[in-house]
């Protein structure tokens, strides 16, 4: 630094906390970093390398090991099943560049499951309520059935009235394990064993 520069600054300045010394300060005009990023810097995400991370998913109560990007999809699929149509519009986008990208690559590899619920539907909050259970959730059977401690707590609200035989039916059918629930006295259609 020249005695020109030295000059630029006024000597009755203080120095100390927040006040460096005049030598040592930013002329204006020149970059705190006049080298720049170091080349082989990257500011793009590792996405490949973080979406291809094994994680653990837990669905209908079962633990399975999938991708980070398999349970991404899994999860905005998820949310566009329960309503959210943005979520919708996003598993449709990623569905179709799969798609594109499997059917070039490996004919016939990909297979897609979906599984179409009402929007608003009450079988997505009977699961983690542990009022109903999900079977065979990865099959074309797949069905939820009411667990026995809420069928007899609704057969105690029914009072006075009676569920007609077709009724009584249809609530044995759709009950997790019929065997367990203390059936009322006028109850016709008992289950078998």
């Amino acid at each position: 630094m020249t005695g020109e520069d030295r000059d630029e600054f006024p000597k009755s300045e203080k120095i100390g906390y927040r006040n460096p010394p005049p030598s040592t300060r930013f002329r204006k005009g020149q970059s705190g970093n006049p080298r720049g990023r170091p080349k082989g810097r990257h500011r793009q995400a590792p996405y490949d390398a973080v979406l291809g991370q094994m994680v653990t998913v837990r669905e209908a109560g079962a633990e399975r090991c999938v991708t980070a990007a398999e349970a991404f999809l899994l999860q905005i699929t998820k949310r566009g099943l329960e309503g959210d149509s943005a979520a919708a519009r996003a598993t449709i986008r990623a569905l179709d560049e799969l798609r594109d990208k499997r059917i070039i690559d490996q004919p016939g590899k990909l297979a897609v499951r979906v599984r179409f619920v009402a929007p608003g539907s009450v079988n997505s909050a009977l699961e983690p309520l542990r009022m109903a259970k999900l079977i065979d959730g990865y099959r074309d059977t797949a069905r939820i059935l009411l667990e026995p401690w809420l069928v007899e707590a609704a057969l105690a609200r029914l009072g006075e009235r009676r569920l007609t035989r077709e009724e009584q039916q249809i609530v044995l059918r759709a009950t997790r394990v019929p065997h367990k629930v203390k059936w009322p006295k006028w109850w016709t259609e008992l289950p078998t064993s």
